[in-house]
């Protein structure tokens, strides 16, 4: 076994001082025999709930069949867990859509406020932390889980506009963070740095040149200044290096795609692939993916639907037409996760152990359980891949159980063991047994 556990014990090891640490994070090869996998979560949100006639397998255990909208996910069906009965029940103030989005990832109440909903009363932002963050901030705090980012938090078509709507993340209580929806603006916090190290590099190029040229027009004590000043050039040369992680090629993006409702299929896919990017360079472990936003009204009509999807899901389940769309619209949600989760186990681990789907969880979730009802009761909770510790493979249904103990159950499969999160009302229980 491998003494190496830690990139803190890999410095011990060969005697360099503590203050290198932050120069190793993302060195693959420090810690590529770890006995410790890189865990990885990637939370995707779709809005307006789902036809759950259509979504929910109606077997419970390791012997189902996967209905109409997740149908795209029959290849990951070993790596597939459904939880049925697990519900939002954090009430207070705002409305369903509002507690939905904002509740989602926080579990706990939205701040009163001046945002006010289609009914019940207005409110704020969320009044905690999201769990993401919550376990971004646990692996941070760790030298061998570290990471350049921590966290990423990507959005497709998501409104400008910020309110509680349009937020599902939260690096605190009234502290929301803003998905980046524009990949172009993903590209540059991704590799914005790189290439500001590349003109940096270019201009070092023509300064050595120049100093060559100089020497042979001065003294021999002049000569051992300029010395002193190549030297120091080199120097700055090598921090400039590229290594570890960032030793990869750097994706290219096609610079024409406007961000407009009608490109939404290319700019997921845009995204989707900056994501597995920086996966792949181990830039974060922590990933949200969110799809527009609460209240969501995306005209899907390269699926050849004209209305909007939020006023969609308002028709009542008579409607049959409206069943047929929604369900059209919330299968090429699927069909978007399943590309996903095919190109993770399509590409290996750095270390060659395993693909990067058996380390990384996949939670696909909705602000409601149906859309027409607005209920917040059966949301929709979708795992796909591995690393967690939980048996996959399955259907489950709960009893009406309170997403906190959902939440926990992710902590607990990082390592995290909280005892509550959120609410601590909804946490009595613990944590679900998914294991």
């Amino acid at each position: 076994m491998n003494s190496l556990h830690s990139r803190r014990d890999f410095a011990k090891k060969i005697g360099i001082s503590a203050g290198t640490l932050p120069f190793l994070l993302n060195l693959s090869s420090v810690h590529a025999n770890s006995a410790a996998p890189k865990q990885r979560l990637i939370v995707v949100f779709s809005p307006n709930g789902v036809i759950p006639t259509n979504f929910w397998p109606d077997q419970e255990g390791d012997q189902f069949d996967l209905k109409a909208i997740m149908n795209p996910l029959a290849p990951f069906k070993n790596r597939l867990l459904t939880l049925h009965g697990v519900s939002d029940k954090i009430r207070g103030d705002g409305d369903n859509h509002m507690r939905g989005m904002g509740c989602l990832l926080t579990g706990i109440e939205l701040y009163p406020g001046n945002i006010q909903g289609g009914s019940d009363t207005p409110a704020g932002w969320a009044s905690g932390i999201s769990i993401d963050q919550e376990i971004k901030k646990h692996l941070q705090s760790r030298p061998e889980t570290q990471t350049r980012f921590g966290s990423l938090e990507f959005g497709v078509g998501v409104p400008s506009r910020a309110d509680t709507w349009t937020r599902m993340v939260y690096e605190g209580p009234n502290r929301p963070i803003t998905p980046v929806d524009d990949p172009y603006a993903m590209f540059n916090k991704l590799y914005g740095q790189r290439k500001d190290q590349e003109s940096v590099r270019s201009i070092l190029d023509d300064l050595q040149s120049d100093l060559a040229k100089l020497r042979t027009n001065v003294s021999q004590d002049d000569r051992r200044l300029l010395d002193e000043h190549e030297a120091l050039v080199r120097e700055f040369e090598k921090q400039l290096s590229p290594n570890g992680a960032d030793n990869h090629a750097v994706p290219s993006l096609d610079p024409k795609v406007e961000d407009s409702n009608d490109n939404i299929p290319t700019l997921t896919r845009m995204q989707t692939d900056l994501m597995l990017h920086a996966i792949h360079a181990d830039f974060a472990r922590i990933f949200t993916f969110q799809f527009t936003n609460s209240v969501g009204q995306a005209k899907m009509r390269w699926l050849g639907i004209e209305e909007d999807h939020h006023g969609l899901s308002h028709e009542p389940d008579s409607n049959e037409q409206a069943v047929e769309k929604l369900t059209k619209i919330n299968t090429w949600y699927c069909e978007q996760i399943a590309y996903l989760a095919q190109k993770l186990s399509e590409t290996p681990e750095p270390d060659g152990n395993g693909c990067l789907l058996d380390n990384t969880t996949i939670l696909w979730t909705n602000e409601l359980g149906k859309g027409n009802s607005h209920t917040l009761e059966n949301i929709p909770f979708v795992l796909i891949g591995g690393g967690l510790g939980f048996q996959m493979g399955r259907s489950l249904k709960f009893k009406n159980v309170p997403h906190n103990r959902l939440l926990l159950s992710l902590a607990h499969g990082f390592g995290h063991p909280i005892s509550q999160f959120g609410n601590a009302n909804h946490c009595n229980d613990g944590p679900l047994a998914l294991s």
